[in-house]
């Protein structure tokens, strides 16, 4: 399920042929989706090269491109769920101190556990197309639903909703996708709350970790989700 969410980010992120400027403007969340749809893409489609000869250069692309618009942070504790207000309840000083410094190593190792699933994914990218809905206005909202549809000839459209939110500093960046009806957090956030009540955040920070050092590569539905 996780993988499904993230081949259609990828496309979305990646989608325009178009040379790029480097600029973003984070403070439309329409505009922001749009530009770095264009610089990634055609990071990638410059790099074609040093791409074949080493796909592990993706994972610089994806950093450097596509990241600085991801909100990783906030995306990693709605992940966890209860498990932060848990952390948040705790009284005991030293206890406290120790699983917040776990909180920080999760939301780290989910970044490159992020930047390693991307770059697998966009080893993928053939030539999918994405259309955008219009923009909406958003003066006085926190967060924004940005709707775009992944067109490819021969398939059924896929509907994908993604949602951006607004920090202290007025910047806008992607936390959440909605794929069919389907947000991306819930699905992770089920999938990891097993795990956390039986084996703890450390083993489920472990866990990513490990699955973020394999090379580089596209392992589909039944490998890495």
């Amino acid at each position: 399920m996780f993988k499904k969410f993230l081949i259609c980010l990828a496309v979305v992120f990646a989608f325009n042929t178009q040379a790029a400027e480097p600029a973003v403007d984070l403070k439309d969340p329409y505009k922001m989706v749009r530009k770095v749809s264009d610089n990634t893409f055609a990071r990638i489609t410059n790099n074609q090269p040093l791409i074949e000869k080493d796909k592990e250069y993706l994972r610089t692309i994806v950093e450097e491109e596509l990241m600085p618009y991801i909100d990783y942070k906030y995306a990693a504790l709605r992940v966890l769920g209860n498990h932060v207000s848990k952390v948040r309840a705790i009284e005991d000083k030293e206890e406290k101190a120790k699983a917040i410094k776990e909180l920080q190593r999760f939301i780290d190792v989910f970044q490159k556990y992020l930047i390693a699933t991307y770059a697998g994914v966009f080893t993928q990218y053939t030539n999918q197309s994405v259309e955008f809905a219009p923009a909406q206005p958003f003066k006085g909202q926190d967060v924004v639903v940005v709707k775009t549809k992944i067109v490819e000839p021969g398939k059924p459209d896929i509907k994908i909703d993604f949602k951006v939110r607004e920090d202290r500093d007025g910047n806008w960046r992607a936390y959440d996708m909605i794929a069919e009806g389907i947000s991306l957090l819930d699905a992770k956030q089920s999938e990891m709350q097993g795990i956390l009540r039986q084996q703890g955040i450390e083993y489920v920070s472990d866990l990513l970790e490990q699955k973020s050092q394999l090379p580089v590569q596209f392992r589909g539905e039944g490998g890495d989700e």
